[in-house]
């Protein structure tokens, strides 16, 4: 066994960042009741408290499958880093 330390990429980066928001923003964004705790503007005589609900169903499902492209493609790219000894050493 090496003495070495053994150089890693960091476990956060932006790209983790940025799918920890994706997977973030529907929860707060439901768990904020005052920003749609209301009737007015209604979408086709449907309140805002409902439409809004129902908008970040979509939201969520385009977010979730953003993260998880973002997520697949840093796995790639960690294991092909891995693969070929890593990067900078």
């Amino acid at each position: 066994m090496s003495d070495a330390p053994e150089v890693n990429r960091p476990v956060v980066t932006p790209v983790r960042v940025v799918i920890a928001a994706c997977l973030v923003a529907p929860f707060v964004a439901m768990l904020w009741v005052g920003s749609y705790a209301k009737i007015d503007p209604t979408f086709i005589g449907i309140p805002f408290f409902y439409w809004y609900q129902m908008l970040w169903v979509l939201i969520s499902t385009a977010l979730t499958m953003i993260a998880y492209k973002l997520w697949q493609r840093d796995q790639h790219a960690r294991k092909a880093e891995q693969a070929h000894g890593g990067a900078g050493q």
